[in-house]
């Protein structure tokens, strides 16, 4: 075992993993980070939907023992620094390991508050919330720095209905599909490079030389890389997936109608992974139409590709015909959170990030300072995190009895204040408004 400094590992075992999959004993250790903000509020409330769980799925024969990890402003009492290394090699250690929201900087500012998310131009006390111990220098996203370190290179979000839930589209009972977003590459590779520098300044002048274009000599310039391996390795992941749950069709989004050498190559060599690697498994759509007559064999899977654009208008007017996607970086951001909102935005969704080892799974939202301590907020996307973090682990039990007991628990309305509002806008008369403990509370009695 490391010899860690702040990082107490519990009595339990530590998952390992054989032949690309977990090894879970009954007792398994399981990294846990807080979070900034409201963590304070879903973390406990997972812990113990995840408890209750466990408990009535094996009836007391496996509990989770959780390793308390530390980042953001636990991270910068403990450690003096946001994303601390010891951390890194904590999870790495521990295989898999879940988190609550990070303060993420957006501004210019210097500093920033870890408790109210405030930006300021100095270290110190906090102008806004008067804090004197929670006040950094800025710095670009733990969220990213994560991913980063441990080549987390498969950001994995599941896109389901609950019924009661109010959603916006008349086809939302039609949306269940899997999001494959490449983690380490494009606009999240970080090459972006402010106005004026040195670096922005030599690619300027590097354009013009090598192929006559000129840039804005006031622009701010980003550099875009999607490789072969990044995107074989995440599309590969995706075909797996899709293989292994029985679904009917994988889709490559991409802008490579424009991007032709990024975009245009991602959607190129994930054909190659799909019909070179699994080649028995996948049909084109070129050869369903060309040599099959628009009849899909039996036990066969579609690839097929969707421009970026487009693909939000097919979400949403026949979502049906989709269930995996996989996109480059930046498109996958956009398209997760939009089509989250096509069935009501339950919690912002929940999410994985999954690399050749390490599994790290997230509430896939932001810190609501001004919630943190209030016991208000929706917990679900910290929840459906969990369940699938218990799906990873082959306690598929657990994540069902979970899964039944939030359905359940909307379908009854007991829920948090931002589904009460929207069930009580649509004329619903028997709405419970329960606080972010109390929806916990309602589906753990609902398993």
């Amino acid at each position: 075992m490391p010899d860690f400094k702040h990082v107490k590992i519990p009595k339990g075992d530590v998952v390992t993993v054989q032949k690309g999959k977990p090894v879970v004993g009954d007792r398994p250790v399981i990294g846990s980070l807080r979070g900034d903000g409201i963590g304070l509020d879903i973390t406990p409330v997972m812990k113990k939907v995840v408890g209750a769980a466990v408990k009535k799925a094996y009836g007391g024969k496996r509990e989770i023992q959780w390793c308390p990890l530390y980042a953001g402003l636990e991270g910068l009492h403990h450690y003096g620094k946001v994303l601390p290394q010891e951390t890194v090699e904590a999870i790495q250690y521990l295989k898999v390991a879940i988190k609550g929201p990070f303060t993420t900087p957006i501004g210019e500012e210097t500093h920033v508050c870890l408790s109210c998310a405030h930006q300021q131009y100095h270290g110190g006390t906090c102008d806004d919330c008067g804090k004197t111990d929670t006040v950094t220098e800025r710095f670009r996203s733990i969220n990213v720095g994560l991913r980063q370190a441990m080549d987390l290179y498969a950001c994995i979000r599941p896109i389901m209905y609950f019924d009661g839930v109010p959603a916006p589209n008349k086809y939302a009972d039609q949306v269940n599909f899997m999001i494959f977003r490449e983690n380490t590459e494009d606009v999240y590779a970080g090459h972006d490079f402010e106005r004026g520098s040195e670096v922005a300044r030599a690619i300027i002048d590097l354009v013009k030389e090598r192929t006559g274009k000129q840039i804005r000599e006031d622009s701010g310039i980003g550099v875009k890389p999607i490789s072969v391996t990044g995107t074989k390795r995440l599309v590969r992941m995706a075909c797996q997936w899709a293989i292994q749950h029985d679904l009917p069709s994988v889709t490559l989004v991409h802008k490579g109608n424009i991007m032709k050498f990024t975009e245009g190559s991602f959607a190129k060599w994930g054909y190659e992974v799909a019909t070179e690697e699994f080649g028995d498994r996948f049909v084109t759509e070129k050869k369903l139409w060309d040599e099959l007559s628009g009849k899909m064999p039996k036990g066969k899977i579609l690839i097929k590709d969707r421009i970026a654009d487009s693909i939000f208008q097919q979400i949403q007017t026949r979502p049906g015909e989709y269930s995996v996607l996989a996109l480059p970086n930046l498109n996958g951001d956009y398209l997760s959170d939009a089509a989250i909102a096509l069935v009501g935005g339950l919690g912002l969704g929940p999410g994985a990030n999954i690399g050749t080892e390490v599994a790290l799974f997230e509430a896939t939202h932001g810190t609501a300072p001004k919630y943190t301590g209030q016991d208000k907020v929706n917990p679900g996307s910290l929840i459906l995190s969990a369940v699938m973090m218990l799906q990873h682990m082959g306690w598929s039990e657990a994540a069902d009895l979970i899964l039944d007991g939030m359905r359940r628990a909307i379908k009854d309305a007991y829920v948090t204040y931002d589904l009460a509002r929207l069930m009580k806008a649509e004329g619903r008369k028997d709405v419970h408004e329960v606080s972010c403990s109390g929806f916990g509370e309602a589906i753990v009695q609902r398993m």
